[in-house]
Formats: structure tokens, sequence, C-alpha cells
């Protein structure tokens, strides 16, 4: 297994907003990903919201179509050092996909087809902080960005918006993800520089 970057144009100097510490300006999107890239047909993809008494809760593609999406615009941080500002996706908020569900968990794990989890505060993904994203630049998400479905939670540190989203389960207590149980932080705020535990 090794790291795979394609697309990185290297430093740029910083935009007119404000980086996180540490942080260096990309207009490339580099590709950072443990393992080989999944390809997951649309026909059998599917988000399953599992709680922490094991009832699921099931949205196929054409279900997640059919859900009210929104156009967000928003920078992108990456725990490598760069970022991206103005980055757009189009997704559901996670929000939608909880109004129906009885829970009392604080905490989530986000799963991803190919076996990669990633665990986030369940708070961190309400109140239109995180999205079911399908689209980004006004395309289909790309295999290598993630697609068909990634989870985007741009306020934390990218590794948290999991790719190739298939599932998120519901628990009582933090349960660290793939890259937390090797090293990353546990929440991943990059205005504090939480990269490492």
């Amino acid at each position: 297994m090794s790291f795979v970057t394609r697309g990185f144009g290297g430093r740029r100097p910083g935009g007119d907003r404000p980086l996180p510490p540490g942080q260096y300006l990309t207009e490339d999107f580099p590709v950072l990903s443990f393992g080989p890239t999944p390809q997951v047909d649309t026909a059998g993809w599917e988000l399953t919201v599992r709680t922490e008494s094991g009832a699921d809760h099931r949205w196929d593609w054409a279900e997640l179509q059919a859900m009210e999406a929104q156009d967000v615009t928003v920078d992108i941080h990456c725990v490598t050092r760069w970022s991206k500002q103005d980055t757009r996706w189009r997704g559901v908020p996670v929000d939608a996909f909880l109004e129906e569900v009885e829970t009392a968990a604080d905490f989530v794990v986000a799963h991803s087809y190919g076996g990669y989890t990633t665990n986030l505060p369940l708070d961190d993904l309400l109140d239109g902080r995180a999205w079911v994203a399908f689209a980004y630049e006004d395309e289909p998400l790309a295999p290598v960005h993630g697609g068909p479905v990634r989870l985007l939670v741009p306020h934390l540190y990218f590794w948290k918006s999991a790719k190739w989203l298939r599932g998120l389960t519901l628990h009582l207590e933090d349960e660290p993800g793939f890259w937390e149980q090797n090293g990353y932080h546990l929440y991943g705020d990059p205005w504090s520089e939480q990269r490492y535990s």
C-alpha cells in the first residue's frame, strides 16, 4: 500500500483569506489515498445509517438523487498541509439522513467502500456543517476524489471527509477510525493544527 499523488503543482502563495496555521494554498486538487481506488457503480451504491441499537436506515442512488441537495462553496484543508479555497460541491446535508433516526449517540464512524473508516462527533455532522456529496465543480464526483459519494466536513482536516462513503454508524463512545488508530488526531481541527495525536 502506498500514497498516490497526482495533479500536484507545488506551493503557491496564500490568497486574500487567512489559511489555518502550517497550510499553503494550491490551485490543484492533490489525490492522496491509501491503497487502490474503489470503483463503485451507482447502480449498486447504498448508504446505511446504523444506530447504536443496530437499527438500519438505507438509501440507494435513486433515493439520494431524489433528496433535496444543496450547492456549497467551501475551503478544504488537508493534513499534508495544502489548502484549496472556494471548492464547489453538490450534496445532501447529513441532517436529512438523520431526521427520522432515533439515537442517543454522540459519535459517528464513517465507513467507506474499500474498508476505510474515520470517527467524528455527531454534532460536527449536523446543523448544515456536513454533506453527503456526489458532485464537484458541476461534474459527478470522480472516483479518485471519493466518487460516487464522499462525506464533506470542510471545517475539519480533509481526511475526516471520508471518500467512497457507504455508511455512518452511530456510537455512544468515540471509536477511532483507520488514520486515528495510526497516529492521526481524534478530532482534526485545522485551525488548532490537530494533525497527530
